[in-house]
């Protein structure tokens, strides 16, 4: 079941923490390497919760999308302001909860709520199962990097936009 939540004291921070325990965890072997397993993940997670707090739910259209079993959110994105349109950024199935469909309906449902908008997303090119979940939702390629909103450049990522509200 899909929830959208526009705050910070909505969303059940700790049960969404458990969808992206392993994205935490590879952003701490990255940013945080002389640190142990259990700092680095404090420390990801700490980071992920003050952007929460102090950038994205401050941003004006900013929505955070949960899709929920039982209660329990076991997949999740982020749609924020973007551009011409919005940003699908953050999109994130608990490991245990994969290749069970849920991406592709939390994408088609809190789509089907943004209206008529253009609608990008930033994807790791290696990251096949993203890739393959995106274009069955709709979107298409249209740049082989990401732009972000601050200027910065990823060639590891490309670029795709949601062609099935325009």
């Amino acid at each position: 079941m899909l929830r959208c939540i526009h705050s910070m004291k909505e969303l059940p921070f700790g049960a969404l923490m458990a969808v992206y325990e392993q994205s935490n965890q590879e952003n701490g072997e990255e940013f945080w390497p002389d640190l142990s397993a259990g700092e680095r993940l404090l420390r990801a997670e700490q980071e992920f919760y003050q952007y929460l707090q102090q950038v994205f739910f401050q941003t004006e259209g900013a929505a955070y999308y949960l899709w929920e079993v039982k209660g329990r959110p076991v997949c999740a994105l982020r749609l924020e302001p973007y551009r011409d349109g919005m940003l699908l950024e953050a999109l994130e199935t608990a490991p245990e909860q994969r290749r069970k469909g849920y991406a592709t309906a939390l994408i088609r449902a809190a789509l089907a709520q943004v209206g008529t908008v253009k609608i990008y997303s930033h994807v790791g090119k290696r990251n096949e199962a993203s890739l393959k979940t995106h274009i069955a939702c709709g979107f298409r390629r249209i740049s082989e990097q990401a732009v972000y909103a601050d200027g910065s450049v990823n060639d590891r990522c490309c670029t795709l936009l949601y062609g099935g509200n325009l």
